[in-house]
């Protein structure tokens, strides 16, 4: 008996020993985030995302309405999907082969239709008659006369009556101003112009007299 007693006292650390382990691990599995946690979490922030890329103005919503959507044909026998975005308005997305690109609306000082992709550097360009898709990153340009059934309408019109170049707009010269002709002005002639008489302030001249002088002297008068 004190053999079977002492047997299990030495086997009942080692059970314990063994038992720790898994209580230890139940705890870390508890610390642990669940998967639960993780999803919400990121749907938070995808929500936050797509909160901050509705914020666009009218402008921007504009510029957005004159995309042209679909698959376009490119030159060199590529292709350009734009998709738009059901539940962000006024965003795109942009597929050429197997890459994608998130392109919204940018307002230009000269009214070109344009889209970007401001983290991976995309630019798309909408032309009357044709598109483009850019890469200002590495500085190339991803695909070329991209058209859609109205672009190739207005391309066609183009080669038929090109628009004038800007050698072939008539040339305006400034020409100096004409001054009016002088009016001829008449001259008085002098005869014409009245005379004033101003009167002289010296006394007239003793005018000499014309009568017979007598020649009978003073004494002769006398003695009569």
């Amino acid at each position: 008996m004190k053999i079977v007693a002492s047997v299990l006292l030495l086997a009942l650390p080692l059970t314990l020993l063994a038992q720790a382990p898994k209580k230890v691990a139940k705890k870390a599995k508890r610390v642990a985030p669940s998967q639960i946690e993780i999803k919400s979490t990121a749907v938070q922030m995808a929500s936050g995302i797509r909160a901050a890329e509705a914020a666009l103005s009218p402008a921007e919503l504009a510029i957005a309405a004159k995309i042209y959507q679909g698959t376009m044909p490119c030159e060199l026998g590529a292709s350009v999907t734009v998709t738009a975005d059901a539940k962000v308005p006024g965003f795109f997305d942009l597929q050429i082969k197997n890459v994608k690109f998130r392109m919204a609306p940018v307002v230009t000082s000269t009214g070109a239709i344009r889209l970007e992709d401001q983290h991976a550097g995309a630019v798309w360009l909408q032309l009357s008659n044709k598109s483009m898709l850019m890469n200002q990153k590495l500085g190339q340009r991803l695909a070329d006369v991209c058209m859609n059934p109205e672009q190739v309408i207005v391309a066609e019109r183009l080669i038929k009556s090109p628009a004038p170049g800007l050698l072939d707009a008539p040339l305006v010269v400034a020409q100096k101003p004409m001054l009016p002709a002088a009016m001829p002005t008449t001259v008085p002639i002098l005869l014409e112009a009245p005379v004033s008489v101003v009167p002289d302030s010296t006394p007239p001249a003793a005018v000499p007299d014309s009568s017979p002088k007598s020649t009978v002297s003073p004494l002769e008068t006398t003695v009569k």
